[in-house]
């Protein structure tokens, strides 16, 4: 038997060229070459594991990239970039200067569509279909690849709804394997476990009400019966719905075991699967987990408290509290539209609500934001965890808008905690009672300080503070980055700088702007976020709204464009964002 037919296949035609009965064998050395590589070079493991067969059957089936193959979210695409031109390139995936962890228009023809975020495959894929027909193409095909836990939010439904009145060559395929991140969550997710249990439900069938052509469930691991059911789907016009049941993580048993941990577990023994356990050195927590256990801590005293999040249980820590007071902690699925509306409802009838959602993903949810929180001025506390920049998942996870798309919302104070013991006491704060809402942004990784669990104290807000003083330059900075002022601090000039943590970008404090603006002849802004619109553009608007036209101002953040894939180190240093780069710039002021 041939022991290297994945080493010979360059591009889905070699793949078409291989018997129906060698597609096992490449099924076994795809999974083990994903696994070789993820081992050592960290990545989205399980999700990429459990769509091997359908992978390999979809590219075996269709004339991709003719045909037009969409992977929701996309972090299960690593079997389809190894098959697709990218095997060579494959150790250098989410690496600086490497191939994309999700799918990416510009790296490849075989990426249809970029997916960084969930559910967006079928609108993607309804536009693709609806665009061929209307050019006269009708022997196109489009799918769509998507989980049981991305089809539950609203935009999946959104698209669902629409696909249904046309006919359009569309084919959604449902990856069910229970599984986001997270466990799924709702009441669609106990539909479709009914409907593989062959329960009553199958006679109702939801997705056939929406008029889609549904076939299955079928096992997800059996290649030949996905190639039949696929070549059968392609003669039906119209919108098909093809249900396959898998196992995330399979062909590495302890990824099977443990879902949530091997979603991306870091380096493993490719061999035993065991995570390979870092430097037993004592370090300061994760943001995360400061957040997590405050909350439970504070929810245990304040039985008003409640926690929000949508799909993000582990990575955003509220896990502690599902865990621990259950009936107030709620995991709402990829809804981050209803979780910021949910918490509003809430907050509008007295309890306090903390909505904990990624930046990036707060973006999904900005209209909500506007009308339903902001504009009715209830006080919903936004726990914004990976603001800033995020490392390898690159420029779909960034979280470097947050700060200029929420400060022009009337209503909304933004904070941004120097370091986890500011993120502890402005939780303590605003749970004693607020009439406003507010957003709280902090970053992905560790704090800095080790005795972080201090006594709680209360945070005036819209208050700022002097860490050190100078003479001549203004250093304001919002957020952790001005760790790296406060680390850099004796080796610039001494009483040459002086450091400013503001922590509030709106409420600016102004009296504290007023003396600042006095005083200095040049003021210097830094920020781990956008630089348009950000808290430097806040600062350059009081100068100009209080006439300070002799203050040179310098603003230091992230430029206008999409920043890259990379460990947050090499991104700093891209953006002259390092701790030396910064040192330099400061020095030729």
């Amino acid at each position: 038997m041939n022991k290297n037919l994945l080493q010979n296949i360059v591009s889905p035609k070699d793949l078409r060229k291989l018997l129906k009965s060698e597609l096992p064998q490449v099924a076994k050395e795809l999974r083990d070459f994903i696994i070789d590589i993820v081992a050592t070079k960290e990545g989205h493991l399980g999700a990429s594991l459990g769509v091997v067969e359908l992978t390999i059957a979809l590219h075996y089936v269709f004339d991709t990239p003719n045909d037009l193959l969409i992977w929701d979210v996309g972090h299960q695409a690593y079997g389809h970039k190894i098959l697709t031109e990218r095997r060579e390139k494959f150790h250098t995936n989410r690496q600086f200067g490497g191939i994309s962890g999700f799918p990416k228009i510009s790296e490849s023809k075989y990426d249809a569509f970029g997916t960084g975020h969930s559910s967006t495959s079928i609108s993607a894929a309804l536009g693709m279909a609806i665009a061929s027909k209307i050019k006269g193409d009708f022997n196109k095909h489009h799918i769509a690849v998507i989980g049981d836990a991305s089809i539950a939010s609203g935009m999946a439904f959104e698209g669902l709804n629409h696909a249904g009145v046309t006919d359009a060559n569309l084919l959604i395929i449902l990856n069910d394997n229970a599984m986001g991140i997270d466990p799924s969550v709702g009441a669609l997710k106990n539909y479709f476990t009914e409907v593989k249990a062959g329960g009553k439900v199958r006679k109702n069938n939801i997705i056939e009400a929406l008029n889609f052509n549904y076939s299955g469930p079928i096992d997800g691991h059996n290649i030949e019966a996905i190639i039949n059911e696929l070549e059968r789907l392609k003669s039906i016009s119209g919108p098909k719905f093809l249900h396959i049941i898998t196992t995330k993580g399979k062909g590495l048993k302890k990824a099977e075991q443990d879902q949530v941990k091997y979603h991306a577990p870091g380096k493993f023994d490719k061999i035993t699967g065991e995570i390979i356990s870092k430097s037993e050195e004592i370090f300061p927590p994760k943001f995360q987990d400061v957040f997590g256990e405050t909350i439970v801590e504070l929810a245990y005293i304040n039985k008003k408290i409640v926690g929000i999040t949508p799909a993000m249980p582990t990575g955003s820590s509220l896990k502690l509290m599902i865990d621990k007071i259950p009936e107030r902690a709620f995991d709402v699925g990829i809804a981050e539209q209803h979780a910021v509306t949910l918490a509003a409802g809430m907050a509008s009838q007295g309890l306090i609500p903390f909505c904990n959602i990624y930046s990036t993903f707060l973006q999904r949810a900005y209209d909500q934001i506007i009308h339903d929180v902001a504009l009715q001025n209830l006080p919903v506390i936004f726990c914004i965890d990976r603001a800033g920049i995020v490392g390898e998942d690159g420029a779909t996870h960034h979280g470097v808008f947050d700060i200029s798309f929420l400060r022009c919302i009337p209503n909304l104070v933004i904070f941004a905690p120097l370091n986890e013991i500011e993120l502890r006491n402005i939780m303590f704060t605003v749970q004693k009672g607020i009439n406003f809402p507010i957003a709280i942004r902090y970053p992905r990784g560790r704090g800095t300080i080790l005795d972080w669990k201090q006594p709680f104290s209360s945070i005036e807000i819209g208050k700022g503070e002097c860490i050190s003083k100078g003479e001549e330059i203004a250093i304001l900075s919002i957020g952790t980055i001005g760790n790296i002022i406060k680390e850099i601090q004796p080796e610039l000039p001494t009483n040459k700088f002086s450091h400013y943590n503001m922590r509030f970008v709106k409420p600016l404090d102004e009296k504290l702007l007023k003396i600042i603006f006095n005083k200095y002849k040049m003021v210097v802004t830094i920020e781990n976020g956008t630089i348009i619109g950000g808290f430097g553009t806040a600062i350059l608007e009081f100068a100009a709204k209080n006439n300070y036209k002799k203050i040179v101002i310098k603003t230091i953040g992230i430029p206008d464009e999409f920043v890259p894939h990379g460990t947050v180190n090499e991104l700093f240093d891209k953006l002259h964002l390092s701790k030396e780069q910064i040192k330099s710039t400061l020095l030729k002021y």
